[in-house]
């Protein structure tokens, strides 16, 4: 280990007040479905769709020995081991004899019966580090009645009392048809969800914040930072910056905040005012155009990873091509572009050759288009060359464009100190749910614009948190995605910002991930967060 893992191995987590208490969980308001699905929520979660919200007061809580079971699922997202450090902390508190079981290579691990005990030697050099790697992760879903049932005889087999599932919305999802499942066949066991993933998305009136957003956005603004500080020295360089965050914008919104780039596409706002691809083009070549004529040929733009499914012809495309993917799964890609409709055959047709293939190739796990191998940044540079040379050499001469992803590099590294803290706490009441047998619900920490000894929990139930939406052609229940709110404080706060920043050199440097010295620095939280919460700071 380095001097500034080791460092950050001793680390000690501050936790809620609240927690340092024993606690029970006291039942609130029950809350209201989709009222476009509500009746097939009813049918297929009977035994959860009516679990109340859960609020947590003092009182005598049981002591026994707890065996639970904890799988990553999914994507990495800083933060993933303390809530394990949360949770095995949090078991051993109720009982020194509690036992935690982590399922290797994710959802896998629990129906193929992979598992290893964490012990406190395993766990500790883990502690406030980075990455899944304990355990690894993995994005199988527990979907077909043989992995259910095989499921259900690993937990039998190892006597858990719950199962904590790490995860974004559809690993939740999986967490809520577990649930259901376990209580259908009589089967004594908590599922509980922990929400997680650095796009942001995986947000609601209760969850405030996703854990590795804090993290993924800090990374990504020390990069971009660096970046502009790079094209205002040269002076020569504009560089198009896609942003990990699949279908949401939240990431992109944040960073444009923090570092206050020249321009920054938001998807959503692009979908509610129905832009066309040419329309964007067109706009970004009017700032390269605004700033040539101030003699300032660099600027940094902003691109988040989903955005060609917000720009309508896309979007149609793209739609129109997972129902043919779905519908004529025996063809090849090439023969499948033959069944586009007319209008989508255009659209298709005036995107560069290398995004083209990149349509018709990769396919996420569900079936669906790989939004995120589209390269959306060298989509928009070559087309806004085109244009730039239609305006004459004068503008197209003196531009000189870089292209460059901000992803991986997210989602892995040392959890700042505001998800480390969160993290654990996540753990926590994961444990203190599965110890009060609660299942079918989703750990909640609140109040996190306060210091953490503030913070607040809740056990938020899942199926509220469903709607329907499109997976492998068809119409399937999962947990709402929660995309940029164009109405709410965030955006509001960009667009009152923005056009000072089209022109201007108003950079931010962020700098690196701050785990040391004044708390200013340290525990600083998200535009994201600060805004939301219409609080200055947490401090």
């Amino acid at each position: 280990m380095t001097d500034l893992q080791k460092a950050r191995s001793e680390f000690d987590p501050k936790l809620p007040k609240i927690l340092k208490n024993q606690l029970t969980a006291k039942s609130q308001d029950v809350l209201e479905l989709d009222q476009e699905c509500a009746a097939e929520l009813k049918e297929a979660f009977p035994h959860t769709y009516a679990n109340p919200l859960l609020n947590f007061v003092s009182g005598e809580s049981p002591s026994r020995p707890l065996k639970v079971g904890a799988v990553f699922s999914g994507g990495q997202a800083a933060g993933g081991h303390n809530v394990l450090s949360g949770l095995f902390d949090a078991l051993k508190k109720f009982h020194p004899e509690s036992q935690l079981y982590g399922f290797i290579g994710g959802p896998r691990g629990l129906f193929i019966d992979s598992y290893t005990e964490i012990t406190s030697e395993i766990l500790d050099p883990y502690r406030n580090q980075g990455g899944f790697d304990l355990i690894g992760s993995g994005r199988d879903k527990i979907e077909k009645p043989e992995q259910f049932e095989a499921t259900a005889q690993v937990v039998k087999n190892l006597g858990l009392d719950g199962v904590v599932i790490i995860g974004g919305d559809d690993s939740n999802t999986n967490a809520a048809f577990l649930a259901e499942y376990f209580l259908q066949h009589n089967i004594d066991c908590q599922v509980v969800g922990v929400p997680k993933t650095i796009d942001g998305d995986l947000t609601n009136q209760f969850i405030e914040m996703s854990f590795g957003f804090d993290s993924a956005c800090k990374t990504y603004s020390e990069i971009i930072g660096n970046i502009a500080r790079d094209a205002l020295s040269a002076g020569k360089y504009y560089f198009f910056i896609k942003l990990m965050g699949r279908s949401a914008s939240h990431i992109a919104l944040e960073c444009a905040l923090q570092t206050h780039a020249n321009y920054t596409l938001i998807g959503e706002e692009v979908q509610k005012e129905e832009k066309t691809l040419q329309e964007i083009v067109n706009d970004i070549a009017d700032l390269i155009c605004e700033r040539a004529d101030k003699n300032k040929n660099y600027g940094v733009i902003l691109i988040p990873e989903g955005i060609v499914e917000f720009i309508p012809e896309i979007k149609t495309l793209i739609s129109e091509l997972n129902h043919l993917l779905a519908e004529k799964s025996d063809q090849t890609p090439e023969s499948i572009k033959e069944h586009f409709s007319s209008h989508s055959r255009e659209c298709y047709q005036t995107l560069p050759l290398e995004i083209q293939a990149q349509l018709l190739k990769d396919r996420d796990p569900h079936g669906n288009v790989q939004v995120s191998k589209i390269e959306s940044d060298r989509l928009l540079l070559q087309m806004v060359r085109t244009e730039l040379k239609k305006r004459g050499q004068k503008y197209q001469g003196k531009f000189s464009a870089q292209p460059y992803f901000c992803g991986y590099e997210g989602r892995s590294g040392l959890p700042s100190n505001f998800d480390t803290q969160y993290c654990y706490a996540l753990g926590y009441v994961a444990a203190l749910l599965i110890e009060q047998k609660k299942t079918g619900y989703m750990a909640c920490v609140t109040h996190l614009d306060q210091p953490v000894e503030e913070w607040g929990i809740l056990g938020i139930p899942l199926v509220p948190l469903m709607c329907k939406e499109m997976r492998k052609g068809k119409m399937k229940i999962v947990i709402r995605k929660a995309l940029v709110d164009l109405d709410g404080p965030v955006f509001a706060e960009f667009k009152r910002l923005r056009q000072d920043w089209r022109c201007q050199d108003a950079y931010v440097y962020p700098g690196p991930i701050q785990f040391f010295g004044d708390a200013i620095l340290t525990d600083s939280v998200t535009e994201t967060l600060r805004l939301k919460n219409r609080k200055a700071s947490w401090v």
